[in-house]
This record gives structure tokens, sequence and C-alpha cells, in this order.
């Protein structure tokens, strides 16, 4: 991509707790994180990050970075040979893209890991996120009245 920002997917760590809480919008309170936090329990969720990246837990949540700029966040759950991803960018990153090559950025390091198939749940009400997986390369699999899945199998 001539021209993109480069971007990179970094362990989320208790140091990006002001730059996570400034990034918040209500749409990423309703889509990602299922509502506001308080400063005391975001920062207790990105202890237990770091935590989880010390112990090589099945978390992995990155900050997706804008050359320093934290610009969003993406998390890898682990189960078995599956790996869950949900993604959220802040809104002045939205639109360019940057959701989609993260997404392709943590398949790669999911696949690194041992996973076989990425998962991406949707809202059936959250067309942008639907559209990041389809750009990525995901297949929509079903849904139920919850999320829509769309599933990328993952080669070593």
């Amino acid at each position: 991509m001539a021209g993109a920002p480069r971007i990179r997917l970094t362990p989320l760590t208790p140091a990006d707790l002001d730059a996570h809480l400034a990034g918040q919008d209500e749409q990423l309170t309703r889509w990602y994180t299922g509502g506001p936090s308080t400063r005391e329990a975001t920062a207790a969720y990105l202890h237990h990050c770091s935590t989880q990246w010390e112990r090589r837990g099945p978390l992995r949540a990155f900050g997706i970075r804008v050359d320093d700029t934290l610009a969003g966040t993406l998390d890898l759950r682990f189960a078995g040979d599956e790996v869950d991803i949900a993604y959220g960018l802040y809104p002045s990153w939205r639109g360019r893209g940057l959701a989609t090559r993260a997404v392709l950025l943590a398949c790669r390091y999911a696949a690194s890991e041992g996973a076989r198939l990425a998962v991406i749940k949707v809202d059936p009400a959250n067309p942008a996120s639907a559209a990041v997986a389809r750009r990525a390369g995901f297949t929509f699999a079903g849904g139920d009245t919850t999320f829509d899945r769309h599933t990328l199998p993952l080669t070593p």
C-alpha cells in the first residue's frame, strides 16, 4: 500500500492507560468494550493483559500503533487451535484500512502460535466490523441473534 501509514502491533501495557481512555468513544464502548470503563477498571484490565503476555496466557492484547501513536486495540483469545479476534480503532483512525491491516498482522502472529482457524464475531448491527472481516479474507460462517461468525483458515 503506497502511502499507507506504517502500523505495528505491540503488547498492550499499563503505560497505554491514558491514550486508551482518551481514544474511547460511544462506538468503541458499544461494539468493543460493552460499555464505558472507569480508570481503575481499565488499569486493572491493562495489568491483566501484561500478565497474560508474561505467562503466555490465552489472551494476547495488542495496541495498534501508527508510528508511536496508539490508534486502537486488538485482542486475540486462543482456545485450542482457534483464535478469536476482536478489534477497535479510536475515532480519528477509522476509515483508513488500519483495522483490516491489523487483523491480517494478527492472523500471521496467531498462525505462528499454532492457531489454525481465526474467528471474528460481529454484532449483526455493526456492518463496519463485518466489512473488516470480509476485506481481510474471512468468510461468513453463520450467525445467531447475538453474533455473526466470520472465519479464516490459518497456515503456519
